[in-house]
């Protein structure tokens, strides 16, 4: 084997100071084996050395909580004996790389993750965030990374029904592709990954190992510089239908007592999954390299062990089961080969040719791996580096129709019908709202009830002030959620942040975190599973180009009947239109200032949570008591963008009396809704601010001093994709 050297070390992701606590926990030198296996489960990806100590704070409780953060995917009570399952995974570089293959397989280890839980996946969301449109490599990755989704997505069958995408230069060099799976449970059949059982088989099955991925782990734990190009060969590859057969193999045999444990081959591969099986079984293993399938000649164990193939699982099973389970995955044409039994040693050991080519004691892996609190920079220290403008004048709006054109036709708010287009969201014939509302909406199949979902974050108020935009992350989902009818239950998350190793940056994941989990206790919103990637930054663009703050939410919800479900469209004239909440004009950080006057100064909106319950539960009950026949949340480019964007959906028009200025139109401030009503008299706001600006009909957004065609929004609305993608 390679002799170990310090330069050896270093090409590992490993620093001096973690070589030498692998020195001690070993008690000698590690062989090349061992060191790539210290790497990949000490690396950020892996252990979380930089954040873990800031998401023990975060709220993971709930009576509905059966399993938060710690397994594959979080899971929770919705009643009748069903969980949801669902969790939210990034694949960042690898898309950078390699769009198509890196967004493919995001979408294929987030699948995996629920399964291996025992759900039925039933949806699929993602969360997308790229540079300038006219950055030279940004259409490339644009189609790429929503080709490989749908690619994926619709191979597997199962439905992609929603997501956000946004634009801003900081993702130039480091684009953001977050994805995220939901399934379905019996609560009596969740699987869960702990190694138990002395003497108990392992076994390997699914597809075989290649040498695609190798350190893949390692490479999402390190920025990018001008060789990224050359870290190709870790970008996975993937293969749809063999998912969908590992899907249908899995649940067969989850439907038998055969398994003990069961974990999937994510990041790290065969090494997270095993070490992962063992530590939280608090057992030891031994592995038989000579018996893993490969698809290639000559593998060593070191390829082995850090092969991120996809496709593949590792199970614990009952002994005596092996045959029942071999002929399941042999019916569904997967490769299926015991590799190793469960030990008492709490060691990993590995074989190969005869010889032990790895002994390492599990502690030192996984519980026991580097934590590091590292410096943040203070509140006022942030600020000064982060150097946003204060707001100062704003000038008066020339137009105020003129700039809902703009607004309407700007990339981040232009329909996205290009993208999920691509999408097959109808798959599974239970996909009640996709794309285009508040929030996507699958029904739970065979019943009346229906699960919500939406992503969410806004990073532009993350960068202004990290803990407001934390808060207000998790509040947005909780809108979207309870806009459509449905009470949120409980929230995933994906924490995208540059080099943790610069204060300010520790700054943005402290404050973040502090606002998200705030928000979650107040509105008893908890987080059950999640992600971190970290050094999402560049210096292939000069300098040190590091992305927004970007901690995204995905936000689950249960409607109990679905046929009380609302959308954003406007259903008929002559109805009401109402504000629910408190419009105060704060163009901070707004869309408006942004797009109209090329600005991104000022405080981002305050998120009082108190308003956002009370808020949420009310429009949740009007809904209910089928008093309000359109809703949609106001978020980006504020109150005139959300009625806009009502008016397009339902091909009808309105006349606003109440429309004011351009801060009362383009302002952001939070805990608003819209809702339309044809029952105008029996809508009681109990302390709730409720204002009547104006009433459906026409074929225009009218209001003092404006009008514009709906037709006229449709097109600007329409031809951002549009000509950039056929330009």
């Amino acid at each position: 084997m390679a002799e170990i050297t310090p330069e050896v070390v270093a090409a590992h992701g490993l620093s001096e100071e973690e070589y030498a606590r692998v020195l001690h926990a070993l008690g000698r030198e590690p062989n090349m084996v061992e060191l790539g296996i210290f790497s990949v489960m000490w690396s950020e990806h892996c252990s979380y050395k930089s954040s873990r100590i800031h998401l023990k704070k975060l709220p993971t409780e709930a009576p509905w909580v059966i399993c938060g953060p710690g397994e594959n995917a979080g899971v929770i009570d919705i009643g009748d004996g069903q969980a949801a399952i669902f969790k939210m995974e990034s694949h960042n570089h690898p898309s950078y790389i390699e769009p198509y293959q890196g967004a493919a397989t995001g979408v294929g280890g987030i699948l995996r993750d629920v399964f291996t839980m025992g759900a039925r996946p039933v949806a699929n969301m993602n969360a997308l965030r790229f540079g300038r449109p006219d950055h030279p490599k940004m259409k490339h990755l644009v189609q790429g990374v929503v080709a490989g989704i749908g690619g994926y997505g619709n191979c597997v069958g199962v439905p992609t029904v929603g997501g956000e995408t946004n634009f801003h230069k900081a993702y130039d060099g480091n684009i953001l592709v977050n994805a995220m799976t939901v399934g379905i449970a019996d609560t009596d059949k969740i699987f869960y990954s702990a190694a138990t059982g002395i003497g108990n088989p392992i076994v390997y099955v699914g597809s075989k190992t290649g040498r695609d991925g190798i350190h893949g782990a390692t490479m999402a734990s390190a920025d990018f510089d001008e060789k990224s190009d050359e870290k190709r060969p870790t970008v996975q590859v993937g293969d749809p239908f063999t998912e969908k057969l590992l899907i249908e193999a899995c649940l067969e045999l989850m439907a038998t007592d055969a398994i003990v444990a069961i974990q999937d081959m994510g990041a790290a591969g065969l090494t997270s999954s095993s070490v992962e099986m063992a530590t939280n079984g608090k057992a030891g293993i031994v592995l038989d390299m000579d018996k893993v399938p490969c698809r290639e000649e000559g593998m060593t164990p070191y390829e082995m062990m850090l092969s991120e193939s996809q496709e593949r699982m590792l199970m614990v099973l009952k002994p005596g089961k092996e045959a029942m389970a071999e002929a399941i995955f042999r019916k569904w044409e997967l490769d299926f080969a015991v590799i190793g039994e469960v030990t008492d040693t709490g060691h990993m050991v590995l074989t190969w040719q005869g010889e032990t080519v790895c002994d390492i004691p599990l502690g030192p892996l996984a519980e026991d791996a580097p934590l590091y609190d590292r410096p943040a920079a203070s509140r006022a220290d942030y600020a000064a580096w982060a150097n946003v403008a204060p707001l100062g004048n704003v000038p008066p709006s020339a137009d105020l129709g003129a700039d809902l054109v703009k607004l309407m036709g700007c990339a981040d708010l232009a329909n996205r019908s290009w993208i999920w287009q691509q999408y097959d969201s109808q798959v599974g014939a239970d996909t009640l709202q996709k794309s285009g509302g508040d929030a996507a909406v699958v029904r739970i199949h065979g019943t009346r009830k229906a699960l919500a979902m939406s992503t969410d974050c806004t990073p532009r108020y993350c960068y202004a002030d990290p803990y407001e935009g934390g808060k207000q992350a998790v509040a947005e989902t909780y809108r979207n959620i309870s806009a459509v009818g449905a009470t949120p239950l409980a929230i995933t998350n994906c924490l995208n942040f540059a080099n943790p190793q610069r204060p300010e940056i520790m700054a943005q994941i402290v404050g973040c975190l502090e606002g998200m989990g705030d928000a979650c206790r107040a509105l008893d919103y908890p987080i059950v599973s999640g992600n971190v990637s970290l050094y999402n930054e560049s210096k292939a663009t000069g300098g040190g180009s590091a992305i927004l703050p970007t901690p995204a939410i995905g936000g689950v919800g249960l409607m109990q009947d679905y046929g009380a479900m609302a959308t954003v469209a406007f259903k008929s004239a002559g109805e009401a239109i109402f504000v629910i909440g408190q419009s105060n004009g704060h163009l901070g950080q707004s869309l408006w200032l942004r797009e109209i006057h090329g600005r991104e100064d000022g405080a981002p909106p305050p998120v009082d949570l108190a308003k956002e319950r009370a808020h949420a539960e009310f429009v949740r009950q009007l809904i209910a008591d089928g008093k309000v026949s359109a809703v949609h949340d106001v978020s980006d480019g504020g109150l005139l963008v959300a009625l806009a964007e009502m008016a397009l959906a339902g091909g009808i028009g309105c006349t606003l009396e109440e429309i004011g200025d351009h801060f009362t139109a383009f302002g952001e401030d939070q805990a608003r809704y819209v809702v339309t009503s044809a029952v105008a008299d029996q809508i009681q706001a109990a302390g709730i601010p409720m204002l009547r600006v104006g009433t459906t009909g026409g074929t225009a957004v009218a209001g003092p001093g404006f009008s514009v065609e709906l037709a006229e929004l449709r097109e600007a609305n329409d031809a951002f994709f549009r000509d950039w993608m056929e330009g």
